[in-house]
């Protein structure tokens, strides 16, 4: 690994230690990749590895364009622990997305929409009867005359889903031109922070925004 990586995923780092690696992915960085080719969240994980080779294991992904609070366990007991918190649906995850407004009067609501996956590159969700169980919950943060500002949280979580979901409700993201979005610099996801079970406590990991965000949100007048 060049020291330029190194540098550049320790940079990201929102904590380390009670066995977990917290970082704050930035967009634009798959998470993991086919053949595990190019520069990914996986493979820079190899920054981290401990003298007998063992490296960090992520317990979750995000979307290649999606950023924000994602976690990986140092230790096998804590990929266990975390793993199972995301299999039960434990663990708390908020997200911020910045999407299309319409000025409706309702500023909150769940999405109880079943998903499925159409296989492509990319793969992509849609609303369908025969599709896997799917909820989302969200609210309005903040709104102008053509944004606004949602935070949501996922109940469940399958591919795309708050992606696909916004969408089939009239609220497309910005950037995310697969679902309908209006194209700026990035998508305008985040994962702000997650709640899981540390040991016998609940911890929150919390992932600022990065520089990218605030110059696309600029460009469509959320400044």
């Amino acid at each position: 690994m060049s020291d330029e990586d190194r540098a550049f995923v320790e940079s990201l780092v929102i904590a380390h230690s009670d066995g977990v690696l917290a970082i704050n992915k930035p967009s634009g960085l798959p998470t993991q990749t086919r053949g595990n080719r190019g520069r990914n969240l996986d493979h820079l994980l190899w920054a981290f590895a401990r003298s007998n080779g063992k490296r960090p294991r992520l317990v979750h992904r995000l979307d290649t364009g999606t950023s924000g609070v994602i976690l990986a366990a140092t230790t096998q007991p804590a990929a266990a622990d975390l793993s199972q918190q995301f299999e039960v649906r434990s663990v708390t995850k908020t997200y911020l997305a910045l999407v299309a407004w319409d000025g409706r009067d309702v500023s909150s609501g769940t999405i109880k929409s079943p998903l499925e996956i159409i296989p492509g590159r990319p793969p992509k969700a849609r609303i369908s009867d025969s599709g896997k169980i799917a909820k989302t919950q969200w609210r309005v943060l903040e709104a102008k005359t053509e944004a606004a500002l949602l935070e949501v949280r996922p109940q469940t979580g399958r591919l795309h889903q708050i992606r696909a979901h916004l969408a089939s409700i009239g609220l497309p993201i910005y950037g995310d031109p697969l679902y309908g979005g209006q194209e700026v610099a990035r998508l305008m996801l985040h994962a702000a922070s997650l709640e899981v079970r540390i040991d016998s406590t609940r911890k929150i990991y919390t992932a600022p925004l990065h520089a990218d965000w605030e110059k696309a949100a600029g460009a469509v007048g959320f400044g």
